[in-house]
């Protein structure tokens, strides 16, 4: 099968609400080896959703619609979608009990267009609503698939888990199933990235493999299908390997790793902690980590040492370097890590100090950072970085290089 994702409602071009219900049908479907190719959005008017049914009839065997099953005028998808196949609305009467029921449940007065939500397309299966009003149904004309779904998610995702999902299974000759994995890289651009690997993402085909770059990190999609999902993870497992063997040193984690989410795991696991001290990220590296779930367990403290008092006063960064070498510099960055890291009675002691912009400063110029760590029994390293981009894309791209720096740090340890 070959599907579309239809969304109906106005609210969604309008932006007030995300299309989540998209992002759970694809994933849904994946696992279930259907593939799906479009994903549309249109808004309450017949004309446009006629329109948007006719493409996609031209290129999916399944059309799945979300929204606009609802009491009101503007829900019209399935009194489109009947006149597009020629198909009545007939009631469906234990749809029709359960609406009447709610009401008689809450206490609140039923008005006559709440039985439009009861209404079905004449010969699909009618799929309940076990947390809300409206059924969804399904049917098969031509040997194209439509199954229309409420576009609330409380109701949506529990109905196609109880009710869609084996319906479609029951149509499927072969049971596909649609494995995906995501490798998380950082340290390296994605141009870079796809040069290394250009010669495998050229041979592709089971699995595929597609890059995607985003806030300072890249990250690789490996898909494979296969009947056994043993075997799909066998072919993962493969492709992975022969990535790893070019870049395996840029990879941080998998799926919904985060760079913070992995130094937390990582230094439960070594049992150590760190501390911070911040110039131009402000607490953020800190605020990052102690997100977290369980980093009180890692994160001694830190300090915002914004200017050169707090560096002086608090941190003992001496006044002649100061004025000597400056704040944005290499000797201050080494100061910074190795006195927060006493200070705070940690582990690892890190520190930022640079210029975010959007001037010059100390005669340096903007992207001009300094990053330095400070493990115990270890000598102080300072990394000196040169990034591009606007002020919160050098500080966001600063704490994620600390944080990738410490994870390298703690690896090579192991």
């Amino acid at each position: 099968m070959n599907a579309e994702i239809i969304a109906v409602g106005s609210e969604l071009l309008l932006g007030q609400i995300a299309n989540t219900n998209a992002q759970f049908l694809s994933q849904q479907l994946a696992e279930l080896g259907i593939n799906v190719y479009f994903h549309t959005v249109v808004g309450d008017n017949a004309t446009r959703l006629e329109a948007a049914v006719k493409a996609a009839q031209k290129r999916a065997n399944l059309i799945i619609f979300t929204g606009g099953l609802g009491p009101t005028k503007d829900d019209l998808t399935k009194e489109t979608i009947a006149h597009l196949l020629q198909r009545e609305l007939v009631m469906d009467q234990e749809a029709l009990r359960s609406i009447e029921e709610y009401f008689k449940r809450t206490k609140r007065t039923m008005t006559e267009n709440n039985k439009k939500q009861a209404l079905v397309l004449q010969g699909a299966e009618v799929l309940k609503n076990d947390y809300g009003m409206a059924p969804g149904m399904a049917l098969t004309i031509a040997s194209i698939t439509y199954m229309l779904l409420p576009g609330p998610p409380k109701e949506m995702r529990p109905m196609f888990i109880q009710y869609g999902r084996p319906f479609l299974m029951s149509k499927l000759e072969r049971h596909e199933r649609i494995e995906s994995r995501v490798l998380r890289f950082f340290g390296i651009g994605e141009s870079q990235l796809e040069t290394e690997i250009a010669d495998l993402i050229d041979q592709q085909s089971n699995p595929t493999i597609a890059p995607l770059a985003g806030d300072g990190e890249v990250t690789l999609r490996l898909t494979a299908k296969h009947e056994s999902s043993l075997e799909a993870k066998k072919l993962l497992d493969e492709t992975e390997a022969a990535i790893a063997r070019r870049v395996g040193q840029y990879v941080y984690g998998y799926d919904n790793d985060t760079l913070f989410s992995k130094l937390v795991e990582r230094l439960k696991e070594q049992n150590k902690t760190v501390a911070a001290a911040e110039s131009l990220t402000g607490g953020r590296f800190t605020a990052e980590l102690t997100a977290i779930s369980g980093a009180s367990q890692i994160v001694k403290g830190g300090v915002v040492c914004y200017t050169n008092e707090i560096k002086e006063q608090v941190l003992s960064v001496p006044a002649s370097v100061l004025a000597t070498d400056g704040a944005v510099s290499e000797p201050c960055a080494k100061l910074l890590a190795e006195h927060v890291r006493s200070f705070c009675k940690a582990d690892i002691g890190i520190s930022f100090t640079g210029v975010a912009g959007p001037d010059p400063l100390e005669g340096k110029p903007v992207g001009t950072v300094y990053v330095g760590i400070s493990i115990s029994g270890q000598e102080t390293e300072v990394h000196a970085l040169l990034l591009s981009g606007d002020r919160e894309t050098i500080r966001t791209r600063t704490i994620k290089y600390g944080c990738f720096a410490i994870l390298k740090k703690l690896t090579a340890s192991l």
